[in-house]
């Protein structure tokens, strides 16, 4: 698992640390069931607070992406649940983002193609810099 930090995005640490998790998760890239760095290796091969790690892994672990173990460590989870109130909680993001793109005068179609895109992109093994859905 590669993990790239940006120090200098306003972003939190912990954010790009999630963020990254759940990429490798959709592409494939981290497979289901497969063992996560230890925190403390994890935080030391980055170069970052163990509390930043940790954060990340309980939001991962909160939302249900990843489970923990005391044996194994951080485990990502077989299956993810909740999926009526991610929908709810998609549909509001979703909502923004459509206000979003009418203020910039962005057509319907090409708001659909992004999202598209996006979610092809999410599926894909294609690397996180190539993706055209980028924030």
């Amino acid at each position: 698992m590669i993990i790239e930090i940006e120090t200098l995005s306003k972003a939190p640490i912990y954010e790009q640390l999630r963020e990254q998790v759940l990429l490798g998760i959709a592409s494939k890239k981290i497979a289901r069931g497969e063992a996560l760095p230890s925190v403390r290796r994890l935080a030391a091969d980055l170069g970052i607070n163990l509390h930043t790690v940790n954060k990340a892994y309980a939001i991962l672990c909160e939302e249900g992406y990843i489970v923990m173990d005391r044996r194994k460590g951080a485990l990502v989870a077989q299956t993810v649940g909740g999926g009526e109130e991610f929908k709810g909680k998609l549909a509001y993001q979703l909502r923004l983002s459509a206000a979003e793109a009418v203020c910039r005068n962005i057509s319907e179609n090409e708001f659909k193609r992004i999202c598209v895109d996006c979610y092809r992109n999410a599926q894909s093994e294609s690397e996180i810099g190539e993706m055209s859905c980028q924030k």
